[in-house]
């Protein structure tokens, strides 16, 4: 069965809970490894107030390099960043953000070994990364720079509704600026790649617009559907894939529409992240296109305020490593 790194995320999030509750599915461990990669000491306090049970393995670092290839059931790789008797549930910390930092890096660098197939992470909390001095705005830009990734973008995947994002982790005010041709071809076409392999068949790709009714024919904006984003457009039928737009982002996502589409290529966060949110909340799956290793996510926070409380569900959780299976196999089909 393939490995999977399952990171912690934040200690002081629901992070711990949900690693310790997707251990419990019977029916996904039939199917996969899960390797939690964290901190010991914080899931025996978690799994001791929330009375759940506690992998008997677990390995430091140096020890799970050396035997990686012999793990075959679901075990703690312990890296000791924390403590966790010195974690405060619930609070933004840099120590806390430093170390779910460290989760990542480790899981990045099992996968790039080809000692796990996937790497499915729990929620990091982007105040604390920076309190810690880590300029990323997520776990996205981690990935793609820990794998060197030249292109790539973020995928929020569901049966309901799949939308790709050309810009993410920035300000309203910044994303016309960023908006260029290439990068929205780029978009479209790693999300074309992704929902053939997924879906078996050419996607259907719905591009949206950036301002209100797509510009109105210039009226709203500065001509970014005819300038920037329409050419793109064009560039992915030359090709031979199958897109559509810019349409008007307050009508793309109307049922009708969505029956007719595989996949929204969005602007920017939101525009995506509400309708998907909306929609697919604890079914969507976060998960970058482009890297040469499979990451998939939750699609929801570090949930600070219901922190080691046993309110929180592994649903997303469980979907991240549903949806890792399925690129494991469909990578494994196509040899690549």
């Amino acid at each position: 069965m393939p490995r999977i790194a399952v990171t912690m995320g934040d200690p002081a999030g629901i992070g711990p809970e949900i690693c310790l509750r997707l251990l419990a599915d019977h029916s996904l461990l039939r199917r996969c490894v899960p390797v939690i990669v964290g901190d010991r000491t914080v899931l025996a306090r978690v799994a001791d107030r929330l009375d759940l049970p506690l992998p008997a393995w677990t390995l430091d670092w140096e020890t799970w390099r050396q035997s990686a290839d012999r793990v075959d059931r679901p075990c703690i790789v312990d890296l000791g960043v924390i403590d966790g008797n010195e974690v405060e549930p619930g609070r933004v910390h840099a120590a806390t953000g430093r170390a779910a930092f460290a989760y990542v890096q480790r899981a990045i660098d099992a996968a790039l070994a080809g000692q796990v197939a996937a790497v499915a992470t729990a929620p990091i909390h982007k105040e604390a990364l920076f309190a810690a001095g880590i300029r990323f705005p997520g776990h996205t830009e981690i990935f793609a720079a820990r794998t060197q990734a030249t292109r790539w973008c973020m995928m929020q995947y569901s049966e309901e509704i799949t939308c790709t994002f050309v810009t993410v982790h920035v300000g309203y005010k910044e994303v016309p600026a960023l908006l260029t041709t290439s990068r929205i071809l780029e978009v479209i076409e790693l999300t074309a790649d992704a929902l053939a392999r997924l879906r078996g068949r050419p996607p259907r790709i719905a591009v949206c617009g950036l301002n209100p009714h797509a510009g109105e024919h210039g009226l709203f904006g500065e001509g970014e559907e005819e300038r920037i984003i329409l050419p793109a457009i064009e560039a992915a039928r030359a090709q031979g894939l199958i897109v559509e737009g810019p349409l008007p982002p307050d009508t793309a996502f109307l049922p009708a529409k969505r029956q007719m589409t595989d996949a929204f290529v969005c602007m920017y966060h939101d525009q995506g992240h509400i309708p998907v949110k909306a929609l697919a909340f604890d079914r969507a799956v976060n998960t970058t296109l482009g890297l040469p290793i499979i990451r998939t996510s939750v699609d929801h926070g570090t949930a600070c305020d219901i922190a080691w409380q046993g309110k929180a569900s592994a649903d997303s959780l469980r979907s991240a490593v549903q949806l890792a299976l399925r690129l494991i196999a469909v990578r494994a089909a196509s040899g690549s």
